[in-house]
């Protein structure tokens, strides 16, 4: 038979890790009681100090156990189980009786806590408001824990109270006759810690217990939650995706819902009540107190809303993450944490709220019943609060006002469900498509807050410019994006973008970015707002400046909020026919999960029925595999986890390696690196010869042994722009230009050193890198603010973009300023504005730079020819003729190139090379300049001196080039191509379900283009740090 698995491998937690029987000591009960008999339950103390009263904690069967197991079934009585029990008095070992054969309890040192549990703050958390005595029994409750360790890992709590009649001191817990205080109840808690945060799930395991526990006999209390404790701990938490485990605990059938990927965080908990308790317009406050890290303290008269309303914020605002104390439950005795100096999130009763008040400052003060913000009395003048970004604040309102939050409106219509599990599983779908509704709005609006944020960094060498996107902000959003740019929330954030961590936002931002954004994320060139962004921003701004008051955050105790919508507005779902489609709630319906319902376990708990409870499993396992489609990779994987999983519990290493090395080859995403790196340090010399007999499993555990540094720590450094203050070398310099964002590739800022050192020593001073950055920034600014009247928009294409303007020149076909875009020339002329085009950069036959004489004076004149027309253009440039000379031609020779190899990437380096020698010549303002700038004319010197040409079979058959290399600092080889056909992955948006080609690159990075328009899909994201070999792609 096979031995547990080998006290060296640490195996992944169950579902408990730790239950424990809380309640008032034994001899405080005892002076209790003899009150009450002597004087009556009216001179009863009414709180007491509560304390452990006893420990469960797993494993409950030892290896020694499991191995007499298979040699003696006789001794199956004797399974030593792990608990410790208060004791009263040494001398009375009849305490214990009622438990069947010898005396089982361990000594308390044999029982390790885990981590993050403290036992002399448990019994606070548990009772925070002290054990009180009852004179008649009171409602059972639940409430729940967030406990943190020194190390900020944390493990979840809950609680569940009930009462029971206070009984005679020496006959408690003994099995014998025993007299009760009429009167008098007593409270006691059970607690469950575990690793997860499954609130709803532990809570109706709780129920289930308290069930068997209220009617029982004292002594049969600890046998009841041991047995309770040992089937929680068997029971696995399920492997990320859409597979979620199914158990029965009494009459009701637990849920155990799994996170969606291995980044997110397991929800068990209704996301809905913030918006049950608060005003979209209160909860866009609080998540403004949240990311601008303010010190919090919510007050509810129900302990249970502090954890799950707190929890929710927390989940709104995924994958930010606060980094500061989360206490959302003091009890009375840790009320003076309020007055720690630090940014926190803690909670308190409601009964609290006038005192913390008066004692602590520079609080926000949340009170969950009431619906209301208040800040401490002693600091209002200096709480700060910022408005969220106004149109992301008025999205979000709409679309939370648009959520149906009552189930009883979505059930109206429905027949009363005469069966429980029905009725559970209905009320389950509705709250999982709600739960989904709302994560998607929330991650919506950080998406709409931060989005710009990435147009700002530097993924090379890890720096934000934080300056350059705050001008890129509203001025009335300036004070929000100050206070949250410098919290280390923020910098976390910033952390995971500069990494490239396709989280949720990152995913979200893929998903709802329009298809110029995409196409601006890999260009070279400077971006500038195109047509489509200008016609928005004139209409967005027509349609919110009258709204500006939406969010704004009142002094509230001296203001009174105006009633904008009755409390209970969100009873009807509101028209949102005149909203803009974006405002409309999404219209998101989750994939119903799969479910694998787990194998009873039967008591008494003996390491034989463990044994045949994991064989079960295993068996359930591998019959559910059979019956998989061939193309259902997703469950499989996740069964393969499973089996892998439960046959480490069992102790079969090599089974488990086996089960894993297949989902290595299914799934990648959940396999577990660490875990099967113990299991293979942990193997035994005849599970190393069973491997040595599967080739592919040495395979794997060579890659996983032999490169442990592949998967070393991510570099999370994080700098801020900042202009250099000593000289610069070429190196130096091209760093410099990567982290100003001005440009990337290495190539072109060579050619931009050599411009800006013509005629001097090759190093560049500060000061003239200062002047260069602000030009660049100047005419970036500029370009921005140019204002089109929608008449000469009509004649542009949505993607084109305004990259220069001249002053205002005279030409034949008028006064006027000339305008660049990537695409034409045109004339923006005066007076009445009109639009008159002078040519696309595809007709240009000619350009040339004359001179025009006029009253004795010779002004330089740009010449263009046209294909299409008989009269040449002709512009009195004066001193900006020689740099338009060179910018048109420059163009010219892209689009050229461009065209010849179908390679739009061309036009845009050549618009690079454009703006940059705008820049230089700005900088210099020298003689010189203009022969400087020439420096970057680099298509047009390669039109002159060596064509680039393709052969002619190239040139029939070449229908589309494409860069992959696009937006990185050099040239990357192309290791491994992979083309997919569209529809093929059924979780994917019917908009984005077209052909893609997949192209390696080196150091990991893979970029995929869109097939059908060859367009970046997703741009350079990371899979590893090593050489790609193979792509594969299985459907």
């Amino acid at each position: 038979m096979a031995e547990a698995a080998s006290p060296h491998l640490s195996l992944p937690s169950g579902l408990l890790e730790l239950c424990a029987l809380l309640g008032a000591p034994r001899d405080s009960l005892r002076s209790l009681e003899q009150v009450a008999y002597k004087k009556g339950v009216k001179h009863l103390s009414a709180l007491l100090d509560p304390e452990v009263l006893s420990i469960f904690v797993p494993p409950f069967i030892s290896k020694e156990d499991s191995q007499m197991a298979g040699a003696n079934c006789g001794t199956l009585g004797k399974t030593r189980m792990r608990s410790l029990r208060k004791k009263r008095e040494k001398p009375r070992p009849e305490q214990w009786k009622g438990l069947p054969g010898p005396p089982r309890a361990p000594e308390p040192e044999d029982v390790a806590v885990p981590g993050g549990v403290d036992l002399l703050t448990l019994p606070q958390l548990c009772f925070p408001g002290g054990v009180c005595v009852a004179t008649e029994p009171k409602e059972d409750c639940v409430h729940f824990l967030v406990l943190t360790d020194v190390c900020g890992n944390r493990t979840y709590g809950v609680v569940a109270q009930y009462y029971r009649p206070l009984h005679d001191e020496y006959c408690f817990y003994n099995g014998k006759t025993h007299r009760e205080c009429p009167g008098c109840f007593v409270p006691f808690a059970v607690c469950v810690v575990s690793r997860f945060p499954y609130y709803n799930s532990l809570k109706d395991c709780l129920s289930c217990l308290l069930a068997l526990l209220k009617p029982c006999k004292d002594f049969e209390v600890d046998s009841h939650i041991k047995d309770f404790a040992a089937k929680l701990s068997l029971i696995p938490s399920p492997p990320p995706g859409p597979l979620h485990l199914v158990f029965n605990m009494k009459s009701l059938q637990i849920v155990l819902p799994a996170r969606a990927d291995p980044e997110s965080p397991i929800l068990d908990l209704d996301l809905h009540l913030p918006l049950l308790c608060f005003r979209p317009e209160k909860v866009l406050q609080i998540l403004t107190c949240i990311l601008t890290e303010q010190r919090i303290v919510f007050f509810s008269s129900d302990w249970a809303l502090l954890t799950l309303v707190t929890e929710c914020f927390m989940a709104y605002l995924y994958p930010l993450q606060w980094q500061h104390p989360f206490v959302p439950i003091l009890s009375d005795q840790m009320l003076d944490f309020v007055m720690a100096p630090t940014s926190f999130l803690m909670g308190c009763h409601l009964d609290h709220f006038e005192e913390v008040s008066k004692e602590a400052d520079g609080l926000v003060l949340i009170n969950i019943d009431h619906g209301s913000i208040t800040y401490s009395k002693s600091t209002d003048d200096n709480v700060d609060i910022p408005d969220v970004p106004l149109l992301a604040a008025q999205t979000f309102i709409q679309r939370v006002q648009s959520l149906q939050l009552h189930h009883e409106l979505h059930a109206a219509h429905l027949l009363s469900s005469t069966d429980l599990k029905e009725g559970r599983a209905h009320r389950r779908s509705w709250q999982q498509k709600l739960n989904c509704q709302i994560q998607q709005t929330t991650l919506q609006l950080l998406v709409s807050i931060f989005r710009d944020v990435k147009n700002h960094l530097n993924y090379e060498h890890r720096v934000f410019n934080s300056e350059e996107f705050l001008k890129t902000r509203a001025p009335g959003d300036h004070q929000f994006y100050k206070q949250v740019l410098d919290t280390y929330m923020f910098h976390s954030f910033l952390k995971a973008r500069l990494n490239r961590r396709m989280d949720a936002f990152a995913q979200m931002d893929l998903d709802t970015q329009s298809e110029e954004d995409r196409i601006n994320g890999m260009l070279l060139s400077p971006r500038r707002p195109t047509v489509e962004k200008r016609a928005s921003r004139k209409s967005s701004h027509l349609h919110v400046t009258h709204r500006r008051m939406v969010v704004s955050m009142p002094n509230l105790q001296d203001i009174a909020m105006p009633e904008l919508a009755p409390r209970n507005s969100s009873l009807r779902l509101t028209d949102t026919a005149g909203c803009r489609g974006s405002s409309a709630v999404l219209n998101v319906t989750p994939k119903s999960p799969y479910t694998f319902k787990i194998p009873e376990i039967h008591f008494p708990l003996e390491s034989k029925c463990v044994q045949a409870y994991h064989a079960h499993f295993v068996s359930m396992l591998s019959e559910a595999m059979c019956f998989l489609a061939p193309d259902n990779s997703l469950l499989l994987a996740r069964y393969l986890y499973l089996r892998g999983l439960v046959y480490l519990m069992q102790g079969q290493l090599l089974n488990a390696l086996l089960d894993f090395q297949n989902l290595y080859k299914t799934d990648i995403r959940i396999f577990p690196t660490d875990l099967v790196k113990r299991t293979v340090e942990s193997m035994s010399a005849p599970e190393w010869e069973g491997a040595e007999q599967a080739p592919e499993l040495m395979r794997l555990i060579s890659e996983i042994l032999d490169k442990p540094h592949e998967a070393s720590k991510l570099d999370d450094h994080v700098k801020k722009f900042k202009l250099p203050k000593k000289h610069m070398q070429l190196g130096d310099f091209m760093k410099r230009v990567q982290e100003s964002g001005i440009v990337k590739d290495a190539s072109i800022i060579h050619r931009l050193f050599e411009a800006l050192t013509v005629g001097q020593e090759k190093q560049i001073d500060p000061e003239t890198f200062k002047d260069f950055y602000n030009c660049w920034k100047e005419t970036e600014a500029e370009a921005q603010e140019v204002s089109l009247p929608w008449l000469v928009m009509e004649h542009l294409d949505k993607n084109e973009c305004v990259c220069k303007l001249s002053s205002s020149v005279k030409t034949n076909l008028g006064v006027g300023k000339i305008a660049m875009t990537q695409k034409r020339l045109f004339l923006l002329t005066e007076g009445r504005p009109g639009y008159l085009e002078i040519s696309t950069f595809r007709n240009i036959e000619e350009v040339r730079r004359t001179t025009t004489t006029f009253l004795l004076r010779r002004i330089p004149t740009l010449k263009i020819r046209v294909a299409s027309k008989k009269e040449v253009f002709e512009a009195n440039l004066k001193t900006e003729c020689d740099l338009w000379h060179l910018m048109v031609k420059e163009m010219w020779a892209g689009k050229k190139l461009a065209d010849d190899h179908k390679d739009p990437h061309y036009v845009q380096q050549a618009l690079t090379n454009v703006l940059l020698m705008d820049a230089v010549v700005g900088t210099l303002q020298s003689p010189g300049a203009i022969y400087a700038a020439s420096k970057l004319s680099y298509f047009d010197k390669m039109s002159n001196e060596m064509p680039m040409t393709l052969p002619e079979t190239t040139l029939e058959t070449l229908k589309h080039k494409i860069n992959p290399s696009a937006g990185e600092a050099f040239p990357q080889a192309v290791d491994v191509l992979l083309y997919t056909p569209g529809h093929l992955d059924p979780a994917e948006k019917v908009e984005d379900a077209h052909p893609k080609l997949w192209c390696a690159l080196s150091e990991g990075k893979v970029t995929v283009f869109n097939a059908s328009s060859w367009t970046i899909h997703q741009h350079s994201f990371k899979v590893g740090t090593a050489k790609v070999i193979l792509v594969v792609f299985s459907w």
